[in-house]
């Protein structure tokens, strides 16, 4: 048993609670139990409990076995003060106070029901894709939709930590770090570290006094990425992006990644790092200010249409430096155009309403991915295959979340869909 079990027992008063009383044998009465902490200190503050005829305000913590109250170093910390009730599975020693008076303690081990024991331990040793998938279809549509809603919030949240590191290591600076998170996501997962590390050695302050000469433009990124070393010499374009790249190296005292940083293997050409970074220079040549241009589009509703460019023409027969292909358009695919939103415009967005306390710029990320279609990948097929298909971005966003944070750890009893089958 994990000590999360006596958590969902104490919050949903999941335990026989008649006649109940305090190890030490006075009358006990829960009269609130307070709220869930997710952070350092009590597991549960503000409860309101009555023992004897003392009606006491405070808060609760919760172990396995009573003894752990030494163990982890409560007896020392402050912040444990004001605990008025310790609830327990087995007390196996009475704890004190620093005054000598004894902790309040409440032992669960014979109230707890056992179908709901049974039913907690097959959720907790299931072996299934997730732990409830044999039981998903028992809990209402309504709880599942309510829980989404919130999971997607949740992990709006999470991309939007990111966002504040990242405007925390640009010192502020928005458009800098939007345009780290777009580079980032350019790079999808095989190229992200190295596509994000070239938006810091190629920053956008220095690409923005270029941004209106493509060649120059172009020279900057392919250099500064270390590609320009594949470049042939018969290669007309390659050379002319080589000469303006020496020269602004030696002006900016630059200093390039290697190429074997890029990686080139089972990817499709489309999306070789030659063509995305390609396409992030048609992007950044049209958009000097990005976040801006993304605040712009959101207020018109436009937000995809501000990544329809096309890249040089050079590309249009190639895919890396010196090798002919048929020519064919490297636009930027509606897929990975809602890949960008979801991951970078939706997130800078969200956190920005959150920051300057404008909500219309919270809603218009949520509304945003409430109108993209799903993402569609393995977890989410499976998702689809124990009946919860996502009809949007938004529903296909909230399901990863669910799988990666709550499942995949056995968060069950944090769940609703998990306390929905216990309760």
């Amino acid at each position: 048993m994990r000590e999360d079990f006596l958590h969902f027992l104490w919050r949903w008063r999941r335990f026989n609670a008649q006649d109940l009383q305090t190890t030490d044998g006075q009358p006990l009465e829960i009269v609130h139990p307070g709220e869930p902490n997710a952070h350092a200190g009590p597991d549960f503050f503000n409860a309101r409990i009555r023992i004897g005829d003392t009606l006491w305000a405070g808060n609760i913590e919760m172990h396995l076995r009573a003894s752990e109250w030494l163990a982890h170093g409560h007896d020392a910390d402050r912040a444990y003060d004001n605990v008025v009730l310790h609830v327990v599975l087995d007390e196996d020693e009475p704890i004190h106070r620093p005054d000598g008076q004894r902790l309040p303690c409440l032992a669960l081990r014979s109230r707890i029901p056992s179908g709901l024991l049974e039913q907690y331990h097959r959720l907790l040793y299931a072996r299934e894709w997730v732990p409830c998938a044999q039981r998903l279809g028992e809990v209402s549509a309504i709880v599942k939709v309510n829980w989404l809603d919130r999971l997607l919030v949740e992990r709006l949240q999470e991309k939007t930590d990111a966002v504040a590191r990242r405007i925390a290591e640009t010192d502020g600076q928005w458009e800098e770090a939007f345009y780290r998170q777009l580079a980032h996501s350019f790079g999808l997962k095989i190229n992200a570290e190295t596509f994000e590390y070239l938006a810091r050695i190629a920053p956008l302050s220095l690409l923005a006094r270029h941004s209106d000469n493509r060649l120059q433009l172009e020279a900057l990124l392919f250099g500064q990425a270390g590609l320009l070393e594949e470049a042939p010499d018969r290669d007309e374009y390659a050379q002319a992006l080589a000469r303006e790249y020496q020269f602004l190296r030696h002006k900016y005292q630059l200093r390039p990644l290697a190429a074997s940083q890029w990686k080139f293997f089972r990817l499709r050409p489309t999306s070789f790092p030659t063509v995305r970074i390609a396409q992030l220079a048609a992007f950044l040549h049209r958009t000097q200010r990005p976040f801006a241009a993304v605040l712009t589009a959101a207020e018109s509703g436009s937000i995809e249409q501000l990544f329809e460019v096309e890249v040089s023409p050079y590309w249009l027969t190639h895919y890396r430096f010196g090798k002919v292909s048929p020519a064919r358009p490297k636009l930027l695919s509606q897929s990975f155009v809602h890949l960008l939103l979801i991951n970078t415009v939706a997130p800078f967005l969200f956190h920005f309403g959150q920051i300057k306390g404008i909500s219309h710029h919270q809603d218009q990320a949520l509304r945003l991915l409430d109108a993209l279609p799903p993402e569609d990948n393995s977890v989410l097929q499976k998702w689809a295959e124990l009946g919860l298909k996502p009809q949007n971005a938004a529903q296909a966003q909230a399901l990863l979340h669910l799988k990666t944070r709550y499942c995949q750890p056995q968060r069950c009893l944090e769940c609703a869909i998990g306390a929905a089958l216990l309760r």
